[in-house]
């Protein structure tokens, strides 16, 4: 046997340290959402996608195209969602996707399917925010005449969106029910008014004129049957974000129940809100002027109402865009507390106050995003949007965790087949099979399109930093986290919260 007072233990190609007295008690959570907290969380982080980014993907290919992504994706998501559901069930951890693949596929692969949620999440919470500033700005014009430069808004949200997050659990998800209920409502009211005002015209869906260079180009397909590949990373705008559902296990009062049931009604929810603004959107303002504009729902409102009015909706939409922005930011800030809280990033970011919410992570993913914004932005300009080129970063991030959790579902099957699954996926491997096959494609779309080849090099590179840094000095450092500790005990070590996190200590140090 090891020596009790050893230090450190090298397991599977790491090492893993002591925590430490006091190591977890600074890094605690609290329970404080149900079902509907859940799933307020979950319609929060997506519904943003309704109200801007999605419509970039009719300027690839149509609607014609746009509407065949959008019917692939919900395959996909239904595939993921049911799969991760299963896998949250039996690991109620903050580390999600990152947990998954650990018990699957090693440090190494845990690492590389957390820092893909990483990417996206920090991505999407600057895109949310890039949109946000723009739609801010619109009213504030239209109403004032005044208009502020980008940089000053998406500051201002930064700081006030961090506080809201690090005020509390509870105040997260009583925010996401409150502003994912009214974001509905919005858009329910959008496509009421536009229908009854006469505005929408089924004609203007088709607007956009085959392209004479393209083989097969049609009404249907404009740009070809091809271009679908790339309208699919804008199509999931329509729903990224609702797999961090599986972050908020440590926060959650029956996660294995409720983490589920709330995957459904959301994902329900939002097929039916991305339909509505899918179609009567791109009526209202035809097919080619949708796919090239910043604010899609503004503009669809100024098409039938006057200005003052449009104003005054828009900062009603604006309240879809920071329901989105509560959500994306609460899931990098849970995300990057569960890797550090491991070692796996610098284990300081872990730390949480006395609201036991994780602000140092919360304040770091908002300072990188924050810097991405800006440096995109002044090396593309207007030729270039700062959102577009971010999004597809965010989009990057997430079918490569979208794919590397559908293989660790595989892998757990028959690597864990005795652990507890309070839930399981009624799509089985199929559902992981699909979603797999789906996101794979999606990233072969990206890979593509030259438009932002820049984009997925810079990621490659962030990739290669990391992994070098970890292999370095980050794998002699792990601790056992309730994540790592799932992943030793085969499964049978499921919630130290409620086993305790030394449960698994003694074992892997070798004490009497």
């Amino acid at each position: 046997m090891t020596n009790p007072s050893t230090t450190s233990q090298k397991v599977a190609g790491v090492s893993y340290a002591r925590a430490g007295e006091g190591y977890f008690e600074k890094r605690t959570l609290k329970r404080s959402a149900g079902v509907w907290g859940l799933w307020g969380l979950a319609v929060a982080a997506v519904i943003s996608g309704d109200f801007s980014g999605w419509n970039f993907g009719i300027g690839f290919a149509g609607f014609g195209g746009m509407l065949i992504a959008f019917a692939l994706l919900v395959l996909m998501y239904y595939g993921l969602t049911f799969s991760i559901g299963e896998m949250a069930a039996a690991m109620p951890h903050t580390g999600g996707a990152y947990s998954f693949s650990r018990s699957a596929m090693g440090p190494w692969g845990g690492l590389a399917t957390g820092l893909a949620e990483t990417i996206e999440y920090v991505a999407t919470t600057a895109v949310v925010v890039y949109f946000s500033g723009a739609y801010a700005d619109q009213a504030l014009y239209l109403l004032t005449g005044v208009s502020l430069p980008g940089w000053v808004w998406w500051l201002i949200l930064y700081a006030l969106f961090i506080g809201l997050n690090a005020a509390g659990a509870a105040i997260s998800f009583g925010f996401a029910i409150v502003v994912s209920v009214i974001s509905i409502a919005i858009i329910v009211i959008f496509g009421v008014m536009a229908l009854a005002s006469g505005a929408f015209d089924w004609s203007s869906l088709w607007d956009k004129a085959p392209n004479p260079d393209i083989a097969g180009a049609s009404v249907f397909l404009p740009e070809g049957f091809g271009a679908i590949l790339f309208a699919l990373p804008f199509a999931m705008w329509f729903f990224l974000g609702i797999e961090e559902l599986p972050l908020a296990a440590e926060e959650s009062r029956n996660p294995a129940r409720d983490i589920p049931r709330a995957g459904l009604w959301a994902r329900g929810t939002l097929i039916v809100t991305g339909l509505i603004v899918l179609f009567i959107n791109t009526g209202v303002l035809g097919a080619e002027a949708t796919g090239a504009s910043l604010e899609p729902l503004l503009d669809g409102f100024k098409a039938f109402l006057p200005p003052q009015a449009a104003a005054i909706l828009a900062l009603l939409a604006l309240i879809g865009l920071l329901a989105s922005l509560m959500g994306i930011m609460f899931a990098y800030g849970r995300n990057m507390y569960s890797l550090s809280r491991a070692g796996y990033y610098p284990r300081w970011l872990s730390l949480t106050g006395k609201a036991q919410t994780p602000w140092v992570a919360l304040v770091v993913g908002a300072v990188i995003g924050y810097l991405a914004l800006v440096v995109v932005q002044a090396a593309g300009g207007d030729a270039s949007p700062a959102g577009a080129i971010v999004l597809n970063i965010a989009v990057w991030g997430a079918v490569l965790a979208y794919f590397l959790q559908m293989v660790s579902f595989i892998i757990l099957r028959k690597k864990f087949p005795n652990a507890a699954r309070p839930y399981k996926s009624p799509w089985g491997l199929f559902g992981a099979y699909s979603a797999a096959i789906i996101a794979a494609i999606v990233f072969l779309g990206l890979l593509f399109n030259p438009t932002y080849l820049l984009a997925i090099v810079a990621i490659i590179v962030v990739y290669a930093v990391i992994f070098v840094g970890f292999a370095v000095y980050g794998r002699h450092r792990l601790v056992l986290s309730p994540e790592e500790e799932y992943a030793l005990s085969g499964g049978t070590h499921g919630n130290p919260q409620q086993e305790g996190y030394d449960a698994m200590e003694g074992e892997v140090f070798g004490d009497k």
